[in-house]
């Protein structure tokens, strides 16, 4: 794959052709698992996430990827943001959005499983893109591992750290979100 980013990177037009048959099955299993983890309501299959995500990631004419850990990156940013927009959607007046909670357990906040509402994913969202601003590698390895599917171990390879510190990046990620949901939680009470 570096090699063909390579090419794209140098002009070569047959690059672009053999990039997507690469990637293709990689992408259709992240997207497969963030699925899996999404509600039983939902009307997005992985096939069209992963359709969508290649047009919003520049489709035949894709932009220069630094590496695979950039190309990816992008892609399980981009995926993010289509299913937070299709929430956004669904949430909207006309479809009678509710407020739900993100489920905690005694050890502290762990991402669910499974995204009952949309609005969940919404205020996950909304606390992840508070955690970006706060520590933008912290954030990607959340979005990675768990928007993208990947394990803590592929993560770690992917944003090119070790696992001993994408451990102890995911233990302060969690905690940080906990409280972030927490504070989303009062304020949209107010």
């Amino acid at each position: 794959m570096t090699l063909i980013l390579r090419r794209i990177e140098q002009g070569d037009p047959e690059a672009h052709a053999q990039l997507l048959p690469l990637v293709y099955e990689e992408l259709r299993r992240l997207a497969a698992a963030k699925m899996a983890r999404e509600s039983g309501g939902q009307t997005l299959q992985p096939t069209a996430l992963v359709h969508e995500a290649w047009l919003r990631l520049g489709g035949d004419q894709q932009p220069v990827w630094g590496n695979r850990a950039h190309f990816f990156g992008a892609a399980a940013e981009s995926m993010r943001r289509i299913l937070i927009d299709n929430a956004r959607r669904k949430r909207a007046q006309r479809h009678g959005g509710g407020v739900e909670k993100i489920s905690a357990d005694s050890t502290g906040f762990d991402l669910p499983d499974n995204i009952d509402t949309n609005d969940e994913l919404l205020l996950l969202n909304d606390a992840l893109d508070a955690l970006a601003e706060h520590d933008a590698r912290k954030a990607e390895l959340v979005k990675q591992k768990y928007f993208a599917g990947l394990t803590l171990e592929e993560a770690a390879e992917v944003l090119e750290i070790s696992h001993r510190t994408a451990k102890r990046d995911w233990a302060y990620a969690r905690a940080w979100l906990f409280n972030e949901v927490q504070r989303l939680r009062a304020a949209d009470k107010v």
